[in-house]
């Protein structure tokens, strides 16, 4: 059996693995001042944030056109393929994934497997990465590599520090009830993914005291140990913090697998600038 994978342009994905010819990544659309642009494709990191300053509305993004995805989706059977694995972004932060779940029973021409990450970016990664090994092996099935990223995802973690909460409440993203919590108290408030969905986790006082928290956090409160891990620093182009992060989780233990990534576009839209995060993923 022959299976692609495919996952859309939020996911941050190692350098040999960006080029694999068994990967297809979907743009996900972003509209700044009525104008359309397909993150990875016309608009990145480099100069993203000027636009968005410059911006005369907040912007918006939008759900990848389910008619390019059914096209997307026969080429790949044209090719040859039995079967796809659909790695996207939490149906937390868009509604992507609940629109192909329920269109995919329609698609006859090749079996589609949509698949919730319930993340985005480096743990989303990661869950490709593997998908994409296991698709070599000889005799796989979609079942065994849905049930190993199923498996996976049970240890997926992500810990964010925004400096300004309104972006993901004008997005939509999180209950205004944080946002003014934030701005009362000053906090810089320590966000995570729960189920798909990001909500308050804890309030502190500073950026600085909130990202040693989740340093705490991920190297001893999660469910999976520190040497099974890879540690993602994911940052808003905010390079020099999220530096300064990995520098203390290797300070703290020196073994640990740490890689440094940045949000793309569409979810720095919705994080905002400055933000930092730490995910977390086992390392198969």
């Amino acid at each position: 059996m022959k299976i692609a994978i495919v996952t859309d342009s939020t996911v941050f994905l190692r350098g040999d693995y960006q080029h694999r010819e068994d990967l297809y990544i979907v743009p996900v659309p972003l509209i700044i001042d009525d104008k359309i642009y397909y993150e990875s494709v016309d608009i990145h990191v480099d100069g993203f944030y000027d636009l968005l300053d410059s911006a005369k509305n907040f912007p918006k993004t939008s759900q990848p056109s389910i008619g390019e995805l059914f096209e997307l989706y026969e080429n790949i059977a044209n090719k040859g393929y039995d079967a796809v694995i659909s790695i996207h972004m939490s149906s937390g932060i868009s509604g992507f994934i609940s629109s192909l779940t329920s269109i995919s029973k329609e698609i006859d021409m090749i079996d589609v497997h949509p698949f919730d990450s319930l993340l985005t970016s480096g743990p989303m990664g990661k869950l490709v990465e593997v998908a994409l090994e296991m698709v070599e092996q000889p005799g796989v099935t979609p079942e065994k590599i849905l049930a190993k990223l199923s498996e996976m995802r049970e240890k997926l973690e992500g810990y964010i520090v925004v400096d300004d909460l309104n972006h993901l409440v004008r997005g939509g993203r999180l209950k205004n009830g944080a946002a003014i919590i934030g701005t009362l108290l000053k906090i810089k408030p320590i966000l995570s993914f729960q189920e798909g969905n990001i909500v308050l986790s804890e309030k502190i006082r500073s950026q600085k005291k909130a990202l040693h928290r989740v340093e705490e956090i991920v190297l001893n409160e999660i469910k999976s140990k520190p040497e099974d891990s890879t540690f993602y620093v994911i940052h808003c182009n905010n390079i020099d913090v999220a530096k300064q992060v990995e520098g203390e989780l290797l300070k703290l233990d020196s073994s640990l697998e740490v890689i440094i990534c940045d949000f793309g576009p569409v979810i720095g839209t919705h994080l905002g600038e400055k933000s930092v995060a730490i995910g977390v993923a086992p390392k198969r």
